[in-house]
């Protein structure tokens, strides 16, 4: 290519390649139509890399069902090195490139191994990772290199990427929109590939329609008949510029010989450019090797160590030339020439190309290769097989099954539309019960990923109850789903929670019940008849809980934490939270940390640990930006309530309420409710406090909201002079706390009890709440139980009493962070007359960054620099990047020295 007009394009190149060979990497993305110039920058780039380690691969269209196939090319050449991964990742890697056996591996995981992997490859010469044609390469290495590529900031390694479309998973990458030539750059361009006369009406039609394309100002000049370069009459419009380079290149396909032509066609099926495949299945067609040369000669292929076309639209042309009949030909002799043993899903997929109609044993070896798939965490492979094996299956039953299989594959993978169009398939055709109750099941996951989650619970409910006479077990854990979706929905649901909850009280339930049989009998008993039949059931859910659980039953581990919450068990809630996010590292299932991470940092929430809440919800943060994940409503919510900070959960309310009504999340409805009544009960605004905490209180949605909502509607009935309401929540409230008996709930019980007595009566029930609740890990409970008692005392003239509670309720809210609280108990305490100095501000220094905060965090608590880079999915040598940083800042020289200067900084 030409490369007058890329001055600045190839100064943005030599700054990311000059940064890798100095220690601190980035990726560039180079977007642009087909024939814009994106591969000769690529090859710029390996020009100017010298001393450096070039590793590549390009995305084929006809390898983006095979899981992986673009990061193995990529990692193949730096596999030597994967003996020096920790075993998680080592094993991880390999299951994925199918070089050994074992559980599906975590996507992230994958990421973190690569991550290691080229590092280590990177010691003593930087690595330069060039990735042409990304928008062909398969989701599954699209996933794992984006995810790599925004983690090489301290790292001697660069990722040079270019595509036509700009994917979502690269959005974040910083790119070079390429645009076609200058004018005066496009025409010197057509100076020197057109050699003889042109008419100056004909050079400016070119220059016109070409938009300074290079590659169409240097293909499609071939294309001009005389007449048209005669005076540009007759020369037809394109409907897009890379068909009409295809077409360009057609044209030259077409005047090849016949064999030539039918060399290039198994070039273009096989994806992998090994010269030795297409070579003998041109044997197998008749074909000898000297039909490469008419292509060579042309400039439209090069057969050498590696099979390469000029460009992809020239392996595109040459695929679309074919007809139908030669395609099934050469996927035939592809299939022929695989080894079967080595390369089964590429063996497949050849054979599933060349069949002409339906085939049993194709659509069976398809499944099998979906399988294979599905065990290296290629879900979209295993979709694309399936898929495929249902075309090709002319059974009924067969054909019912597999798509049922496919549409489920196409729904974990995001492929929406084609799950539904699978769906209407199995819709069409005779089914038997089985078959007719996956399928609800299937399309109620749809309905909820696709976020209507409203809808979801009935469609669960429908599968669940045709599965009950079919798979029992399957069946109650379908009931739990639903009763989860009924949940989550809350008051936006279709039916309500109650809908579900009575249809799972006339199930029967084995003698020996799992943890899912527990927490659905518990939760629908719950529902139906209430907390105090429930009570002995959802502790039964507990104890199995806190022990040894199945690895299908540790998603389950936050539910088991929020019942818990509700029979008050604030030591297994602590266990539990804490427990799930320990099991979920340690088994490396990092999709499902997110989920473990925010019950862990509810408990510590309510127990008043806010800045440990904090921490958790900061890795929340960096665990989403690594996945991808879409959390739905910002967690941050209850945390910013308990701190007091007002603006925060009034931006996070008023940004995210009409996206969770569109969702049919109505649980996030009754946690809002209830923030605000916390909020204002906090700030003594209790007139506006009440009628939030009755609505929060008053929803049969389970959310735990709903029961910490009638602790406030108690204080905000109270002050507000609403006896009446007071009474009759308290009432409610003392049902359960009575019921449940633990400290917890007989604290809270007490405190609220005090409120509604007077004399010698109220400061009994004051004491007895602080000391129960002083027994607990709800040090918040107990701040507010010191500040309740404090104001009574006032109240009552015992000044000197009331500083004393006051002041221990003030330290233990500023502690925690609770402001709102603070500037309550210090009203208070000033009324008492009290002076209270302001605190002295302590000079912190230089600030740490959000990620060398959290570096120097884990550091200080023992892990190491590899432990460290796989909580935080950073490579070990960025993880001693920024500690080097943190020392500096902080003035010290070990790690051992790192836990005392944070701590005295957060003190």
């Amino acid at each position: 290519m030409h490369l007058i007009d890329r001055r600045l394009e190839c100064r943005r190149l030599d700054e990311v390649l000059r940064g890798a060979q100095s220690g601190a990497g980035g990726a560039l993305v180079l977007c642009g139509d087909a024939g814009v110039g994106k591969s000769a920058l690529m090859e710029y780039v390996v020009g100017q890399a010298a001393g450096c380690r070039v590793v590549r691969a390009a995305g084929i269209a006809a390898e983006m069902e095979l899981a992986y196939a673009g990061l193995q090319h990529l990692c193949a050449p730096i596999l030597d090195r994967l003996d020096q991964l920790p075993d998680p990742q080592r094993d991880a890697l390999s299951i994925a490139f199918g070089l050994s056996a074992g559980p599906v591996p975590d996507r992230l995981l994958i990421g973190l191994a690569v991550l290691s992997l080229m590092s280590h490859a990177a010691e003593g010469q930087s690595l330069i990772c060039v990735i042409d044609d990304l928008q062909w390469l398969d989701h599954a290495s699209l996933q794992v290199l984006s995810f790599v590529a925004r983690r090489l900031a301290a790292e001697p390694i660069a990722f040079f990427i270019a595509t036509r479309t700009a994917e979502p998973e690269i959005a974040n990458l910083p790119t070079i929109a390429l645009e076609g030539l200058s004018r005066a750059d496009a025409a010197a361009l057509l100076d020197l590939v057109w050699t003889g006369p042109l008419d100056e009406p004909v050079r400016h039609r070119i220059l016109a329609e070409t938009h300074g394309n290079p590659l169409a100002l240097m293909e499609l000049h071939r294309d001009l008949m005389g007449h048209e370069l005669a005076g540009g009459f007759g020369m037809h419009s394109p409907a897009g510029l890379s068909a009409r380079i295809e077409e360009s290149f057609l044209r030259r396909v077409e005047a090849l010989p016949d064999d030539t032509r039918r060399l290039l066609l198994i070039a273009a099926a096989e994806p992998t450019g090994e010269p030795t495949i297409t070579w003998r299945a041109g044997a197998l067609l008749g074909i000898d090797t000297e039909a490469a040369a008419p292509a060579v000669a042309d400039g439209l292929a090069e057969f050498g160590i590696r099979v390469r076309f000029r460009h992809c639209l020239v392996r595109s042309a040459v695929y679309r030339s074919a007809s139908l009949q030669e395609r099934q030909l050469v996927h035939q002799a592809l299939a022929d020439v695989t080894d079967a043993e080595r390369d089964p899903d590429r063996c497949a997929w050849h054979r599933a190309q060349a069949a002409n109609g339906p085939d049993e044993s194709v659509a069976a070896e398809l499944e099998r290769c979906a399988d294979r798939a599905r065990a290296r965490g290629g879900l979209a492979a295993a979709a694309a097989f399936l898929e495929r094996s249902t075309m090709l299956t002319l059974d009924p039953s067969l054909r019912v099954e597999r798509a049922l299989a496919a549409a489920g594959a196409k729904v974990e993978s995001g492929a929406y539309e084609t799950a539904a169009d699978l769906l209407a398939v199995v819709e069409q055709s005779p089914k038997t019960d089985r078959q007719a109750a996956r399928a609800d099941l299937v399309r109620a996951q749809l309905a909820y990923v696709r976020g209507r989650g409203s809808d979801a619970p009935p469609l669960l409910l429908k599968a669940a109850r045709r599965l009950a006479p079919i798979d029992p077990a399957v069946s109650r854990a379908t009931y739990l789903r639903a009763l989860q979706a009924a949940i989550s929905a809350g008051r936006l649901s279709v039916g309500g929670v109650m809908g579900v909850a009575e249809a799972a009280r006339n199930l029967s339930y084995p003698a020996d019940p799992t943890l899912t049989d527990l927490l659905l009998d518990g939760l629908s008993t719950y529902c139906t008849e209430g907390f105090v039949s429930a009570l002995p059931i959802l502790r039964r859910a507990v104890t199995a809980a806190r022990s040894d659980v199945s690895e299908f039953e540790r998603n389950l581990l936050w539910l088991a934490g929020i019942a818990a919450l509700h029979v008050w068990d604030d030591e297994s809630w602590d266990v539990l939270s804490a427990r799930h996010i320990e099991l979920a590292r340690t088994a490396g299932a990092l999709a499902e940390l997110p989920l473990a991470l925010i019950s862990r940092s509810m408990m510590l929430t309510f127990s008043g640990e806010l800045t440990a809440a904090g921490v958790l919800l900061d890795e929340l943060r960096i665990v989403a930006e690594a996945t991808g994940l879409a959390l739905g409503p910002e967690p941050r919510l209850i945390l910013a309530a308990f701190r007091g900070d007002r603006a925060e959960v009034r931006a996070i309310i008023e940004s995210t309420t009409a996206d969770i009504m569109l969702r049919g999340e109505g649980i996030w409805l009754s946690t809002a409710e209830f923030c605000q009544a916390l909020l204002n009960n906090g700030a003594g605004d209790y007139a506006a406090a009440l009628p939030l905490a009755e609505r929060a209180a008053a929803q049969a949605d389970l959310a735990s909201s709903s029961a910490w909502a009638a602790v406030e509607v108690v204080e905000a009935a109270v002050r507000a002079g609403e006896t009446s309401t007071a009474v009759d929540t308290f009432a409610r409230l003392e049902q359960a706390t009575s019921a449940s008996g633990t400290d917890w709930a007989l604290g809270i019980q007490s405190r609220s009890r005090a409120l509604l007595s007077e004399g010698p009566e109220a400061e009994r029930h004051y004491l007895d709440a602080i000391e129960r609740l002083g027994r607990t890990r709800m040090r918040s409970d107990a701040a507010r139980a010191h500040l309740l008692y404090g104001q009574w005392l006032r109240r009552e003239r015992r000044r000197i009493d009331a500083r004393a509670q006051l002041r221990i309720a003030y330290d233990m809210f500023e502690s925690a962070g609770m402001t709102v609280f603070v500037g309550r108990a210090r009203s208070e305490l000033l009324a008492t007359g009290e002076t209270l100095s302001k605190r002295a501000t302590v000079a912190t220094g230089p600030q740490l960054t959000p990620q060398e905060a959290q570096v120097a965090r884990l550091a200080s608590e023992g892990l190491t620099n590899g432990e460290v880079g796989a909580r935080l999915f950073i490579s070990p040598k960025t993880v001693q990047y920024h500690l080097s940083k943190v020392f500096t800042k902080l003035r010290i020289s070990s790690r051992a020295q790192l836990a005392d200067v944070l701590s005295s900084q957060q003190s």
